[in-house]
């Protein structure tokens, strides 16, 4: 049998489909499985120990993405896939599902696009509190004949495979940083990928410099996408400059690719960031994690991951506006972050930091 995962763009919502890789291997152990990704998010999967091949879409525009799309159709035909579950349901891996030609396509029921799959599965529009892996596994179950075990965060929890090299660098790195084992190393990923999801500059610098300050062990690195660079240079220089003297507890480590990341978050004692991809990465690492959410549910996207690892969720109950579709802020103020006081966020990593030790890669 041969099975192709699709699920295109976002780096956190590949991250949520790795749980269902294992449920296919186990319910199939004998297939072949490869997964359907875009560049940026192929290191996610790239090292899965349950896919046989990693398949990379180019992200091309215009007439390049036709002639791209075009040629990839015809490998996945070429391939002659038994099975296709499209885990994203965009225009693009609807289109791409169909065209592999396989004998069973499933997917979800979207308007325009559901005579494209043999098997539709419904998904209400509605921003409802159910978590994401929760609404793919019913993608799984939608297979004709699956006979595999409901979803469980421990024996299903979400995966990115530590690459041994990459670890290596970022330990060499840590090194030349002055970082030791004795260290509490703390990531505080300050990035996200559109205004409704960045908490602002000064409560990423003031927490950053509480937590710095609470003890000579403690280090704290910024992480950030391309786009926020000077945004995390700024938080730095701010929380550096509230702490004084002990603004050297604030280290550069440089730019790193998102290996790299997964290795430097496993290595760590606390991750802090918003609902992006990096906290989802960390949720595949033993790593504590105090997650800040604005217009999104935790209890639609916090980390898939065992209970008994310390995960913390800050977020805004009493805002009627949320969630919301992150299209336009009704209110205007984005008072579902910028009412997120940092003291919320402080307390829970303290409590984070001094919970059971956590082993220094994961």
């Amino acid at each position: 049998m041969k099975i192709l995962i699709v699920r295109l763009r976002l780096i956190g919502d590949v991250v949520f489909t790795t749980p269902l890789l294992g449920a296919l291997r186990r319910a199939y152990p004998d297939a072949r499985i490869a997964y359907l990704v875009e560049p940026d998010a192929a290191p996610v999967v790239q090292n899965s120990p349950h896919l046989d091949e990693v398949i990379v879409a180019p992200r091309t525009r215009g007439l390049g993405r036709v002639v791209d799309d075009i040629a990839l159709a015809r490998r996945l035909r070429r391939e002659r896939f038994d099975l296709v579950l499209d885990l994203h349901g965009g225009p693009r891996s609807a289109w791409l599902t169909w065209a592999s030609g396989a004998r069973e396509r499933i997917g979800y029921d979207i308007a325009g696009r559901r005579w494209m799959y043999t098997r539709i599965v419904h998904r209400p529009r509605e921003l409802r509190p159910r978590h994401s892996v929760l609404n793919q596994w019913d993608l799984l179950e939608a297979i004709r004949g699956w006979k595999g075990d409901a979803p469980d965060e421990t024996r299903d929890r979400v995966e990115m495979a530590l690459d041994a090299t990459a670890d290596a660098r970022m330990r060499a790195r840590l090194r030349r940083a002055g970082v030791e084992d004795a260290h509490e190393l703390v990531v505080m990923h300050v990035s996200a990928g559109n205004p409704f999801r960045r908490w602002p500059e000064a409560f990423f610098a003031e927490t950053a410099a509480a937590l710095a300050a609470g003890t000579p062990r403690r280090r704290l690195v910024f992480s950030s996408g391309p786009s926020d660079r000077e945004a995390a240079s700024r938080i730095a220089e701010d929380a550096r400059r509230r702490l004084g003297a002990d603004a050297d507890r604030i280290i550069d480590l440089g730019e790193f690719d998102l290996q790299e990341l997964r290795a430097l978050i496993g290595r760590s004692r606390l991750f802090v960031g918003g609902d992006t991809g990096p906290l989802h990465i960390a949720a595949a690492t033993s790593t504590p994690i105090v997650g800040i959410y604005g217009p999104t549910l935790a209890a639609r996207s916090a980390p898939w991951r065992p209970a008994s690892v310390p995960t913390f969720s800050i977020q805004r109950d009493d805002l009627p506006c949320r969630p919301c579709d992150q299209r336009v802020c009704v209110p205007g103020d984005f008072r579902c972050l910028t009412q997120l006081m940092p003291g919320a966020v402080i307390a829970a990593a303290e409590r984070a930091l001094y919970g059971p030790p956590m082993g220094r890669a994961s």
